[in-house]
């Protein structure tokens, strides 16, 4: 087996400046790390947080990372005294841990992992102290693999080298449910291999794995490289939606990839998706966690620059998550534009 080094969130994922805000940190590395300092700004009415927290994302070949970078960027230039950096990890599940243990005070996760450490159910023993500064995007789960391997549906994947995902990774949880509800046991009917979305792609490449799953956003650029070299296959998954729905929440729904994502693709691909939250803990001050949410929104056409997932920002249905509660901070500011 093909493993991810490391089992542990702080040794597999390492620390990263956000791009463009180190001579930020450097201005503001002396500055406490507690909310109980923040005071008015110069101008009287924005207020100074003298705070440096960690975003954590997710892998390089993926969205969260280069988003959240983007994210990361825009709070530190926007909120005085703000410094962020981002943490690259294995996603959705290191990163709920990251929260819980405060290696991370922000988090990127999807929908189905944010339900089960907002519950205390399947990975998580009890329930996390966590809230939602709302729904950033959808993720889409795909299922992907090339030509030459002759796979088209999910059910061809048994007996096959599949990368379900990374370990702690929400990829790995939905793409194993998604082989559960089309009749394959994940553990035993494949030969498995835990990777991210990157190694993955190059692993496909090099013919040690004959396809891989990733949960992300549109377009993914691991995808799409391995689409510029290789005739890619966007192996189908909407028709798994409703069941995983009925089972385990109704953060799962069916949605299509437009045709022309990928280069090659010429037709449209029905997919489970799931929406993606930014998660913060409870105890974040509350004007810290309404000055990012209002930071994060009304800056979409930065963001947009940064990675077209941005395009899905909505400030007027963010707040609708129903797996979690909404932040207080939060929905002052979702409130004041709805």
């Amino acid at each position: 087996m093909i493993s991810t080094p490391g089992s542990h969130p702080g040794t597999r994922s390492r620390l990263l400046l956000s791009l463009g805000v180190a001579t930020t940190l450097a201005l503001t590395a002396c500055g406490g790390d507690s909310a109980d300092d923040t005071a008015s700004g110069g101008d009287g009415d924005a207020q100074s947080f003298n705070e440096q927290l960690t975003f954590a994302t997710g892998g390089t070949g993926g969205v969260y990372f280069p988003y959240g970078g983007g994210i990361a960027n825009v709070l530190s230039s926007e909120i005085p005294g703000l410094t962020v950096t981002v943490q690259e990890t294995n996603a959705s599940v290191d990163n709920m841990q990251l929260l819980d243990t405060e290696q991370a005070q922000l988090a990127l996760a999807l929908g189905d992992v944010v339900s089960d450490a907002a519950n205390g159910e399947n990975t998580f023993s009890e329930a996390l102290e966590i809230c939602s500064l709302g729904n950033m995007y959808n993720n889409f789960v795909h299922f992907f693999t090339t030509a030459d391997t002759g796979i088209t549906s999910i059910e061809d994947l048994q007996g096959k080298r599949v990368s379900p995902g990374a370990v702690g990774s929400a990829s790995e949880v939905t793409a194993d449910r998604i082989m559960e509800a089309a009749g394959l046991d994940p553990q035993t009917d494949i030969e498995r291999v835990q990777l991210g979305v990157a190694e993955t792609v190059a692993a496909i490449q090099d013919g040690t794995v004959d396809a891989g799953a990733w949960s992300g956003g549109l377009p993914t650029g691991a995808i799409v490289d391995l689409a510029s070299t290789d005739d890619l296959v966007l192996i189908p998954t909407g028709e798994y939606a409703e069941p995983l729905s009925e089972e385990y929440g109704d953060y799962y729904f069916a949605e299509e990839i437009p045709a022309g994502t990928y280069e090659g693709q010429e037709e449209a691909v029905s997919n489970v998706v799931s929406p993606n939250i930014l998660v913060v803990r409870t105890d974040m001050d509350e004007a810290l966690q309404e000055a990012i949410t209002r930071t994060i929104f009304e800056n979409q056409e930065q963001l947009l620059t940064v990675h077209p997932a941005a395009e899905e920002l909505n400030a007027e249905t963010a707040d609708e998550v129903g797996f979690i509660e909404t932040c207080p901070g939060a929905q002052t500011y979702f409130d004041s534009v709805g």
